[in-house]
């Protein structure tokens, strides 16, 4: 791979390899970012990269120690939601034979990464921004409120901002996620 710009590599983060010129800013915008605790939203069409930059900065930031756990967000239905993202405890619903912990505990002290988070519904966004505000979750089935640490990276090819215009995707939401934008530009 002759010629080809590589980002200076954070030790276990993917290979990142950009050769074009538009990705130069990206890689700088990354090599910022990536050691913050910022929340990231990453945006870009299908096949850009999106989770691949999710991993990267995952790897640069104190929290490369503690999971990434990855979601993707459109592929949950409705009635699921809450039981992946929050847990549950025995007998909270039928099948619920046993306690499962969330994918926000499982990720505490990591990084959670919410890939095709344009695709919620708007209940399914006001349950995520209550977590996303406070940082404190309840399983479904339980009064225990429990507190988690999570740095949260959102990734979607859909335009955010047209969906907030559209009133399908709440403004506050959308300000909970992206404290600093990462637009990967077409392949």
């Amino acid at each position: 791979f002759e010629g080809e710009t590589q980002a200076l590599r954070p030790a276990g983060a993917p290979t990142l390899i950009a050769q074009s010129r538009a990705m130069q800013p990206v890689l700088r915008l990354m090599e910022r970012v990536g050691p913050s605790d910022a929340n990231v939203l990453v945006t870009g069409e299908h096949g850009t990269g999106k989770e691949v930059v999710a991993r990267w900065l995952h790897a640069a930031s104190p929290r490369a120690g503690r999971p990434l756990i990855t979601v993707n967000l459109g592929g949950l239905a409705e009635g699921v939601l809450e039981s992946e993202m929050f847990g549950h405890v025995k007998g909270a619903f039928t099948d619920a034979k046993a306690d499962r912990l969330g994918r926000f505990e499982l990720a505490d002290g990591g990084t959670l990464f919410l890939d095709e988070i344009a695709n919620l519904t708007p209940g399914q966004q006001a349950k995520l921004l209550r977590a996303l505000q406070t940082g404190d979750i309840e399983r479904v089935g339980s009064s225990k409120t429990r507190h988690v640490d999570v740095r949260v990276i959102s990734a979607t090819n859909a335009g955010v901002a047209d969906e907030v215009v559209a009133g399908r995707f709440r403004e506050y939401l959308l300000f909970r996620i992206n404290t600093v934008e990462i637009a990967l530009p077409p392949l």
